[in-house]
């Protein structure tokens, strides 16, 4: 017997949390059921961040968190409970299987069976961001070695267990050459550790359209945060409808499984709602804590019930559905299925578990790190990149050179061009003189002068050299 915690959630929550819950006992899941209160009760209770201590307790005490899903209000400043839950606990993982259920629910791709891996704590969603002048805010990509090994040893030792024969990367590493270009190299040392298993890597804009016209051409796809939580998306749509999807969040320690989708509050209360999605995370979970066979039975009987034309209102179209049912009634259909396969669609069959080998890989050795300059970001308003340039030379630090001058990336001096677009934001390039070191006390020396003559510098980044290859990236069209 497993002790899980459970929150029913808001909106549609609470009656397919329910129905969840009757089909996973009838088919003899060895559970023992903790709820928890989370989501808009919590939230305009005052709590900014929709759980309290003693639900965290409770979830971090189980290991195993069944979440349906909740609303998070509108302005206040409240923060999504999904991103604090994963990042609490390093849920580093999200599992999205994508299938499609040809022809009993519409979809371009019969073919399609896809996992997307999406990594799930780094990326832009560390949701670090500043407004830094007038008319320029930003949010820092933070992408880390660690991260990047955890997801991508994730997504080749799912395949491995899974008998998945491909492992595809997403990045838009031409362009982000250190964030998504580490992500990229990542992948690549680990894949040459899985000789067994193919790899590619796509751009991520060449890949998303392939993924979304031919996903067949796919199997498990990796990727950075953001990427991942836009085309998990996607994937679940053009397979059938984002409302089957169902998901796992995956940690060292702890895990949560949930639907995809959103607590739709207009169709509550009415059993209508489809609780699919949330009974595919809930057949994750059952994998997940050693009840494969209970996940497999539930499965065949979800799938048979499909293939036998007994829908909710999302997926009922005339001439393939044969009854229009209600939350309740799906479920009693799934509960009577128990013990039957499909007849149609693929019967999962019931293998071996494999453990996956999720071992960290060694430190990488110490590189040598040299600072060879700094950049120096500005807010000057009402100035011509030659303008700014000019008074810049009235600073002499011995030792540093102004290289290059950017506004949003962009080369604007020396050399730019009038028809580039400029903004208050100035990104101001120094570095050392030909055949001279550059030191910490040199970019105070810079910060000391620009204050003397009233720049309003607010923000600094070191250039660091590792291991003789820059760390940092040239200025576009430098």
């Amino acid at each position: 017997m497993k002790t899980i915690t459970v929150a029913k959630g808001d909106g549609i929550g609470p009656e397919i949390m329910d129905a969840v819950l009757g089909i996973l006992h009838s088919a003899g899941a060895q559970l023992q059921i903790e709820e928890i209160e989370v989501g808009e009760k919590v939230y305009l209770s005052g709590n900014t961040s929709g759980i309290d201590a003693s639900a965290w307790e409770s979830i971090r005490r189980n290991k195993v968190f069944l979440k349906a899903p909740i609303t998070t209000p509108q302005g206040g400043g409240y923060k999504s409970l999904n991103v604090t839950t994963r990042k609490f606990l390093g849920l580093y993982a999200n599992i999205r299987p994508c299938m499609s259920l040809h022809p009993f629910v519409a979809t371009k791709h019969p073919q399609m069976d896809v996992v997307i891996v999406r990594e799930n704590e780094e990326d832009l969603y560390a949701g670090i961001e500043h407004r830094q002048t007038d008319e320029v805010v930003q949010c820092l990509k933070l992408i880390s070695r660690p991260g990047c090994e955890r997801i991508v040893r994730y997504a080749f030792e799912y395949a491995r267990t899974n008998k998945r024969k491909k492992v595809t990367c997403f990045t838009k590493d031409n362009i982000m050459k250190q964030t998504d270009g580490l992500f990229h190299q990542v992948f690549d040392e680990i894949a040459a550790e899985y000789p067994e298993i193919e790899n590619e890597h796509w751009i991520i804009d060449i890949g998303a359209a392939k993924l979304a016209d031919t996903p067949e051409l796919f199997d498990v796809v990796v990727m950075p945060n953001l990427y991942g939580d836009i085309l998990s998306d996607v994937a679940a749509q053009i397979a059938g409808s984002v409302g089957l999807a169902g998901s796992a969040n995956i940690g060292p320690e702890c895990a949560m499984f949930e639907a995809i989708h959103g607590s739709a509050p207009r169709r509550a209360g009415q059993n209508m709602a489809n609780p699919s999605g949330l009974l595919q995370g809930a057949i994750l979970m059952l994998r997940h804590i050693g009840q494969a066979d209970v996940a497999t039975r539930i499965q065949n009987a979800w799938l048979r019930t499909i293939e036998q034309g007994i829908h909710t209102y999302d997926i009922f179209k005339e001439g393939v559905s044969t009854q229009k049912v209600g939350t309740r009634e799906f479920a009693d259909a799934v509960i009577h299925n128990l013990g039957e396969l499909p007849q149609i669609l693929k019967a999962e069959k019931v293998s071996e578990a494999v453990p996956m080998n999720l071992a960290p890989s060694p430190a990488p050795s110490k590189a040598n790190k040299v600072l060879v300059g700094v950049d120096i970001f500005l807010h000057r308003s009402a100035c011509t990149p030659d303008e700014l340039a000019t008074e810049l030379g009235k600073i002499q630090v011995a030792g540093t050179l102004l290289s290059v001058i950017t506004n949003r990336g962009i080369k604007v001096w020396p050399d730019g061009f009038p028809e580039t677009l400029c903004t208050d934001h100035w990104r101001c390039r120094f570095t050392a003189r030909s055949g001279e070191g550059f030191t910490h006390g040199q970019i105070l020396a810079l910060l000391q002068e620009m204050e003397k003559l009233n720049f309003d510098f607010i923000k600094t980044e070191n250039l660091y050299q590792f291991d003789g290859k820059n760390g940092f990236s040239l200025a576009q069209g430098q």
